[in-house]
């Protein structure tokens, strides 16, 4: 019998174009990866432990503009069997292998994005500031799980602004929306803020530069991410507080230089 665990670790071919064009582009979309029924199958769960972990409770008037984008909540696989079938999903890892070109991809770690309803805007900015890794051999799985169109707020992309090197020293930020706004726009970069059906997941680089617009609906908008890693990345020297942090929350501070295989960092595929 089919169920929802066994179509979450069923292959998934990549076409080589999207390939191409992950490689181009810095992320690639895949419509219709995931059938809209495993993910209802899975949406309360983890919505249920989004609301049970959530540390921000300040009225958004009260929040500067990180904190008004989501509620984020990481590493759901630790607190629920029922989201650790998902996040250890053997078809969505797949994916990231292949499009990453490696034999195999390590778990960095997941996190639940939640932008509530009349949430902000999420700035312009580039993921892995944060990660103390030796290559660019990482990618972002995002799941949204409901329809998303424009009012809820798609994750947007700058198309081939991982190769540009512009604003890697930032933190997600107003500064960071204000100058890598300024530089998507004058490098001329396509800007692609399409809509998602439930079940399309895009999957982006690291150095992707990317934000998300404000959901201007009374409906929240929900999405899980998983962080990939190539299986054999290296721990790098931490250049900032953010990657010392998670040197320690996430790789179990392992050493520089050696493997990023830490507990918490399982091979996936």
């Amino acid at each position: 019998m089919t169920t929802a665990a066994t179509e979450l670790d069923r292959p998934y071919a990549v076409a080589p174009s999207d390939v191409e064009r992950y490689a181009a582009d810095g992320y690639v979309k895949l419509r219709g990866v995931l059938d809209a029924g495993v993910v209802a199958r899975y949406e309360p769960e983890i919505t249920e432990q989004v609301i049970r972990l959530n540390t921000q409770h300040l009225p958004q008037s009260e929040r500067d503009t990180y904190s008004r984008a989501f509620l984020q909540v990481t590493n759901l696989w630790q607190q629920s069997e029922k989201v650790r079938e998902f996040v250890f999903s053997r078809r969505l890892a797949g994916i990231a292998a292949q499009l990453l070109g490696v034999p195999s991809v390590r778990l960095y770690h997941d996190q639940a994005l939640y932008k509530e309803a009349g949430g902000g805007f999420t700035p312009w900015h580039v993921d892995q500031h944060y990660w103390p890794l030796s290559t660019d051999r990482t990618i972002t799985v995002w799941v949204p799980l409901q329809d998303t169109p424009a009012e809820l707020g798609p994750l947007t992309f700058a198309a081939g602004s991982h190769r540009s090197g512009y604003g890697r020293e930032l933190e997600i930020s107003d500064e960071s929306e204000a100058r890598l706004d300024e530089f998507v726009t004058s490098s001329g970069f396509l800007v692609d803020d399409a809509p998602f059906a439930v079940g399309d997941v895009s999957f982006h680089s690291g150095w992707t530069i990317h934000r998300a617009p404000a959901n201007g609906s009374e409906t929240p908008r929900r999405v899980m991410t998983v962080i990939y890693m190539d299986a054999a990345i290296e721990i790098a020297q931490p250049i900032n507080r953010y990657q010392e942090a998670d040197l320690a929350s996430w790789l179990g501070s392992r050493p520089v230089g050696g493997v990023a295989d830490g507990p918490l960092n399982p091979v996936l595929f």
